[in-house]
């Protein structure tokens, strides 16, 4: 895979001026993930920053009971190590490959030492984090507010944003981590969106086949954050050119 700027797909890195993308890019490595594979683990140094470039990671919460729901969702948009952008070596939560793929790695200390060396990089990777965090506002609202049915509507529109295609491979199993409920819960709410004949599941497999009726479904829990990150993005560009 070629770090050529032109060549990449995470919008951050694209983003980036040709001078802060150079700063950069020496070191660069191209990575690949597994389903499941453990990005970063709470409590534990975090030794690199990821660039998706395909594929995506949840963000897992943990109570000190051992139950988990997702908190984030990361893809090609942004990229991991939030903690580390703000100052800090280690996280509380764990990050979770939902999706196989590649990505840029970068050392956590040459992100810090760019961020030092040049605002513009600083000010870019701050306002995804900015993002990052409406995204998570939005999750909470979700899961306090909307039936779990509307929930998995919102989570299947952010994973159709982040994915080539509108097919992934998912088990009930991680949508009931994803979503903080019971197996039987996500089953029910599966079978309400495909008896809507908005998605359809089948053998660890969904298909999203009707997304205007998702985001209709979500009932207003999708979209603030995609809005915002957007806008944002669209700044970030303008001054770029101006």
């Amino acid at each position: 895979m070629d770090t050529d700027q032109h060549a990449v797909r995470n919008k951050l890195l694209r983003s980036l001026s040709p001078a802060d993308f150079e700063i950069l890019r020496p070191a660069m490595r191209v990575v690949k993930f597994d389903v499941h594979e453990v990005i970063e683990r709470p409590d534990t140094t975090i030794e690199r920053v990821i660039f998706f470039e395909t594929g995506l990671a949840s963000i897992i919460g943990h109570l000190s009971n051992g139950k988990s729901i997702e908190v984030g969702l990361t893809g090609r948009e942004g990229m991991t190590g939030s903690a580390v952008i703000l100052g800090n070596a280690r996280t509380a939560h764990r990050t979770l490959v939902q999706v196989s793929g590649y990505g840029i790695a970068l050392p956590s200390a040459t992100v810090v030492d760019a961020m030092r060396s040049s605002d513009t990089i600083r000010d870019i990777f701050l306002t995804y984090i900015h993002t990052l965090l409406v995204q998570t506002a939005s999750t909470v609202i979700a899961n306090g507010l909307s039936r779990l049915d509307k929930r998995l509507a919102r989570w299947l529109l952010m994973l159709h944003d982040r994915i080539d295609g509108a097919t992934v491979a998912m088990t009930h199993e991680f949508l009931a981590v994803v979503l903080g409920v019971r197996r039987p819960g996500v089953t029910v709410a599966l079978h309400i969106l495909e008896g809507k004949g908005l998605i359809r599941a089948s053998r660890g497999q969904i298909t999203i086949i009707n997304r205007q009726g998702l985001e209709i479904e979500a009932g207003g829990s999708y979209g603030r954050a995609e809005t915002e990150y957007h806008r944002l993005m669209a700044e970030i560009l303008e001054k770029q050119v101006s």
